[in-house]
Protein backbone atom coordinates (compact mmCIF):
# COMPACT_ATOMS: atom_id res chain seq x y z
CA UNK A 1 0.00 0.00 0.00
CA UNK A 2 1.41 3.63 -0.90
CA UNK A 3 1.12 6.27 1.52
CA UNK A 4 1.68 10.26 1.85
CA UNK A 5 4.43 10.79 -0.87
CA UNK A 6 4.79 7.83 -2.25
CA UNK A 7 1.09 8.19 -3.41
CA UNK A 8 1.32 11.28 -4.79
CA UNK A 9 4.68 9.78 -6.84
CA UNK A 10 2.49 6.78 -7.89
CA UNK A 11 -0.46 9.14 -8.98
CA UNK A 12 2.33 11.75 -10.82
CA UNK A 13 4.12 8.50 -12.21
CA UNK A 14 0.89 7.37 -13.25
CA UNK A 15 -0.28 10.21 -15.01
CA UNK A 16 2.55 10.89 -16.94
CA UNK A 17 1.55 9.92 -20.43
CA UNK A 18 -1.61 11.89 -20.12
CA UNK A 19 0.57 14.96 -19.10
CA UNK A 20 2.67 14.40 -21.98
CA UNK A 21 -0.17 14.30 -24.23
CA UNK A 22 -1.32 17.55 -22.32
CA UNK A 23 1.51 19.02 -23.22
CA UNK A 24 1.74 18.30 -26.55
CA UNK A 25 -1.66 19.92 -26.90
CA UNK A 26 -0.61 22.82 -25.51
CA UNK A 27 2.50 23.41 -27.98
CA UNK A 28 -0.06 23.23 -30.80
CA UNK A 29 -0.67 27.18 -30.93
CA UNK A 30 2.86 27.75 -29.97
CA UNK A 31 4.07 26.17 -33.13
CA UNK A 32 1.03 27.86 -35.04
CA UNK A 33 2.54 31.10 -34.08
CA UNK A 34 5.86 30.54 -34.30
CA UNK A 35 5.01 29.35 -38.10
CA UNK A 36 2.71 33.10 -38.27
CA UNK A 37 5.84 35.14 -37.31
CA UNK A 38 7.66 32.89 -39.08
CA UNK A 39 10.44 31.74 -36.97
CA UNK A 40 11.17 27.95 -39.02
CA UNK A 41 13.69 27.10 -36.43
CA UNK A 42 11.82 27.48 -33.47
CA UNK A 43 8.82 26.06 -35.14
CA UNK A 44 10.85 23.14 -36.12
CA UNK A 45 12.58 22.65 -32.74
CA UNK A 46 9.27 22.24 -30.88
CA UNK A 47 7.74 19.87 -34.05
CA UNK A 48 10.25 17.57 -33.16
CA UNK A 49 9.69 18.08 -29.31
CA UNK A 50 5.99 16.89 -29.99
CA UNK A 51 7.22 14.29 -31.95
CA UNK A 52 9.14 12.31 -29.36
CA UNK A 53 6.71 13.49 -27.11
CA UNK A 54 4.37 11.37 -28.55
CA UNK A 55 6.67 8.31 -28.84
CA UNK A 56 7.53 8.69 -25.42
CA UNK A 57 3.95 9.10 -24.12
CA UNK A 58 3.18 5.91 -26.29
CA UNK A 59 5.78 4.29 -24.78
CA UNK A 60 5.37 4.67 -21.09
CA UNK A 61 1.83 3.75 -21.27
CA UNK A 62 3.05 0.57 -22.80
CA UNK A 63 5.97 -0.47 -21.13
CA UNK A 64 4.00 0.39 -17.39
CA UNK A 65 1.12 -0.31 -18.09
CA UNK A 66 -0.27 2.92 -17.80
CA UNK A 67 -3.09 3.28 -20.59
CA UNK A 68 -6.05 5.13 -19.84
CA UNK A 69 -9.57 6.12 -21.03
CA UNK A 70 -8.03 9.78 -20.98
CA UNK A 71 -5.04 9.16 -22.76
CA UNK A 72 -6.74 6.95 -25.52
CA UNK A 73 -9.18 10.26 -26.57
CA UNK A 74 -6.32 12.56 -25.54
CA UNK A 75 -3.01 11.22 -27.37
CA UNK A 76 -5.03 11.47 -31.18
CA UNK A 77 -6.56 14.77 -30.03
CA UNK A 78 -3.39 15.86 -29.24
CA UNK A 79 -1.71 14.07 -32.55
CA UNK A 80 -4.28 15.69 -34.35
CA UNK A 81 -4.77 19.10 -33.78
CA UNK A 82 -0.75 19.15 -34.48
CA UNK A 83 -0.92 18.06 -37.89
CA UNK A 84 -4.18 19.79 -39.01
CA UNK A 85 -2.90 22.85 -37.22
CA UNK A 86 0.66 22.73 -38.96
CA UNK A 87 -0.78 22.19 -42.50
CA UNK A 88 -3.59 24.63 -41.83
CA UNK A 89 -0.59 27.15 -40.76
CA UNK A 90 1.72 26.28 -43.26
CA UNK A 91 -1.21 26.70 -46.16
CA UNK A 92 -2.34 30.31 -44.27
CA UNK A 93 1.55 31.32 -44.65
CA UNK A 94 1.57 30.21 -48.68
CA UNK A 95 4.12 27.63 -47.81
CA UNK A 96 1.66 24.80 -48.96
CA UNK A 97 -1.57 25.37 -51.28
CA UNK A 98 -4.73 25.62 -49.55
CA UNK A 99 -6.33 22.17 -51.26
CA UNK A 100 -3.78 19.80 -49.15
CA UNK A 101 -5.08 21.59 -46.44
CA UNK A 102 -8.34 21.43 -46.88
CA UNK A 103 -7.73 17.79 -47.60
CA UNK A 104 -6.25 16.59 -44.63
CA UNK A 105 -8.85 18.64 -42.65
CA UNK A 106 -11.31 17.32 -44.41
CA UNK A 107 -10.73 13.65 -43.96
CA UNK A 108 -10.55 14.00 -40.18
CA UNK A 109 -13.73 16.29 -39.53
CA UNK A 110 -14.99 12.82 -41.94
CA UNK A 111 -14.30 10.36 -39.72
CA UNK A 112 -15.21 12.20 -36.75
CA UNK A 113 -18.43 13.41 -37.97
CA UNK A 114 -18.83 9.69 -38.71
CA UNK A 115 -17.64 8.47 -35.10
CA UNK A 116 -20.36 11.07 -33.70
CA UNK A 117 -22.99 10.18 -35.69
CA UNK A 118 -22.77 6.62 -34.43
CA UNK A 119 -22.80 7.79 -31.25
CA UNK A 120 -26.28 9.93 -31.61
CA UNK A 121 -27.82 7.21 -33.34
CA UNK A 122 -26.93 4.76 -30.64
CA UNK A 123 -25.12 2.32 -32.83
CA UNK A 124 -21.27 3.17 -31.97
CA UNK A 125 -18.46 2.14 -34.24
CA UNK A 126 -14.80 1.65 -32.81
CA UNK A 127 -12.26 3.11 -35.25
CA UNK A 128 -9.57 0.87 -35.75
CA UNK A 129 -6.23 2.52 -37.61
CA UNK A 130 -6.33 0.81 -40.88
CA UNK A 131 -2.93 0.07 -42.59
CA UNK A 132 -3.38 3.07 -44.93
CA UNK A 133 -4.27 4.99 -42.34
CA UNK A 134 -1.21 4.73 -40.62
CA UNK A 135 1.00 5.24 -44.26
CA UNK A 136 -1.27 8.50 -44.47
CA UNK A 137 -0.64 9.74 -41.21
CA UNK A 138 3.65 8.66 -41.58
CA UNK A 139 3.35 10.48 -45.20
CA UNK A 140 1.57 13.71 -43.59
CA UNK A 141 4.35 13.91 -40.48
CA UNK A 142 7.21 13.61 -42.97
CA UNK A 143 5.96 16.05 -45.65
CA UNK A 144 5.13 18.33 -42.66
CA UNK A 145 8.79 17.77 -40.94
CA UNK A 146 10.65 17.82 -44.33
CA UNK A 147 9.08 21.18 -45.28
CA UNK A 148 9.85 22.49 -41.18
CA UNK A 149 13.20 21.57 -41.61
CA UNK A 150 13.52 23.03 -45.27
CA UNK A 151 12.44 26.53 -43.55
CA UNK A 152 14.47 26.33 -40.74
CA UNK A 153 17.58 25.73 -42.51
CA UNK A 154 16.87 27.77 -45.99
CA UNK A 155 17.07 24.53 -47.85
CA UNK A 156 14.66 24.73 -50.90
CA UNK A 157 11.17 23.10 -51.14
CA UNK A 158 11.17 22.46 -54.96
CA UNK A 159 11.38 20.02 -56.66
CA UNK A 160 10.49 17.01 -54.37
CA UNK A 161 7.34 19.19 -52.81
CA UNK A 162 5.32 18.80 -56.01
CA UNK A 163 5.97 15.15 -55.67
CA UNK A 164 5.40 14.66 -51.32
CA UNK A 165 2.29 16.61 -52.23
CA UNK A 166 0.89 14.00 -54.65
CA UNK A 167 1.81 11.36 -52.20
CA UNK A 168 0.09 12.71 -49.52
CA UNK A 169 -2.73 14.13 -51.61
CA UNK A 170 -3.39 10.28 -52.77
CA UNK A 171 -3.32 8.50 -49.61
CA UNK A 172 -5.34 11.00 -47.82
CA UNK A 173 -7.91 10.59 -50.22
CA UNK A 174 -7.39 6.67 -50.14
CA UNK A 175 -7.73 6.88 -46.31
CA UNK A 176 -11.11 8.69 -46.61
CA UNK A 177 -12.18 6.49 -48.83
CA UNK A 178 -11.88 3.52 -47.10
CA UNK A 179 -12.63 5.01 -44.10
CA UNK A 180 -15.87 6.05 -45.59
CA UNK A 181 -16.74 2.29 -46.90
CA UNK A 182 -16.04 1.04 -43.92
CA UNK A 183 -18.74 4.04 -42.09
CA UNK A 184 -21.66 2.86 -44.78
CA UNK A 185 -20.94 -1.29 -44.56
CA UNK A 186 -21.16 -0.31 -40.36
CA UNK A 187 -24.26 1.73 -41.48
CA UNK A 188 -25.85 -1.12 -43.48
CA UNK A 189 -25.92 1.11 -46.20
CA UNK A 190 -23.51 -0.42 -48.60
Amino acid sequence: MLVGDDMSAHSLFSSLPNLISLGRLILVPVIVALIAEPEWAAAFALFLVAGVSDAVDGWLAKRFDLRSELGSYLDPIADKALLVSIYVSLAVTGVLPAAIAILVVSRDLMIVGAVLFCWVVDKPMEIRPLVLSKLNTAAQIALATAVLWAKAFGMPLQPWLAVALYLVAALTLASMVAYLVQWLRHMEIW
